[in-house]
């Protein structure tokens, strides 16, 4: 797929992180791109740095992501790349104790439950309603139709002591990327998984830059992005799993 302009590309979690590095990456290419995202303030101000538009979207709830969709569509016209990179990260240990009475706690379910919701359900509700649209597209001379990017993490296989939900969460994103690239195969529809490093206190971000081999710093956004535009300037590359990470592998704590 050459981005330019006569793509259209959606990102969801546009209003920060690695979805606002995406999102200006995509529209310096010269295609039109829509910011999903909650943060209305933020997410104005850059669809207006980068002519785009957004849409404020709930990813939980299908009437907000259709919604959101109707909108862009109606600005674009019909999305061929689209961008999952919003998410939460959440930490808590299967069983804890209190510090000051030593009271046992199960791990918050609701907590659990929201964590899959938005970072698994999420990403599947936005990749399903995008897929569904770029089926009605013609196919380019290649026969491809469109590219969805999920965002995991390194979690997914190298979970920490206190990430069981962010973990599940993201080894779901993980697990679903072959059947569902599976699915959309015939459709000409790739769809990739890429990781990310959730946000974290400076002490935890200095320790795991100092474990990374190479290069020796967290990952930024510009690195994300530069990956998702050569998935979609490669059109061979499909239904793969690529760990963003610098070799690290992740230790119990």
């Amino acid at each position: 797929m050459k981005l330019d302009g006569s793509i259209a590309a959606v990102v969801t979690g546009g209003a920060s992180g690695l979805g606002e590095g995406t999102a200006r990456a995509i529209a310096a290419t010269g295609a039109r791109v829509a910011l999903f995202d909650l943060n209305e303030e933020r997410g104005e101000a850059i669809a207006a740095e980068i002519g785009g538009v957004f849409c404020k979207v709930d990813v939980t709830d299908d009437a907000s992501v259709a919604a959101a969709f109707a909108k862009a569509r109606a600005a674009h016209g019909q999305e061929r790349l689209t961008v999952n990179c919003a998410g939460i990260a959440t930490g808590q240990k299967t069983v804890s104790r209190k510090k000051d009475t030593g009271e046992i706690r199960a791990h918050d379910m609701a907590g659990f439950e929201r964590t899959v919701r938005v970072n698994l359900f999420g990403t599947f509700r936005v990749l399903s309603q995008s897929a569904a649209g770029m089926v009605t597209l013609e196919p380019m001379a290649d026969g491809e139709r469109g590219l969805i990017v999920n965002t995991a993490s390194v979690a997914a296989q190298d979970g920490q002591i206190g990430q069981a939900a962010y973990s599940a969460s993201k080894g779901g994103v993980y697990a679903m990327t072959l059947p569902v690239a599976r699915d959309l195969a015939q459709e000409g529809i790739g769809i990739m998984w890429t990781p990310m490093m959730a946000g974290m206190d400076q002490k935890i971000q200095d320790a795991l830059a100092a474990a990374i081999p190479f290069p020796s710093r967290l990952g930024t956004p510009a690195d994300y992005a530069s990956l998702v535009l050569e998935l979609a300037r490669n059109v061979y590359i499909n239904g793969e799993c690529i760990r963003l990470d610098g070799a690290i592998r992740l230790a119990p704590r």
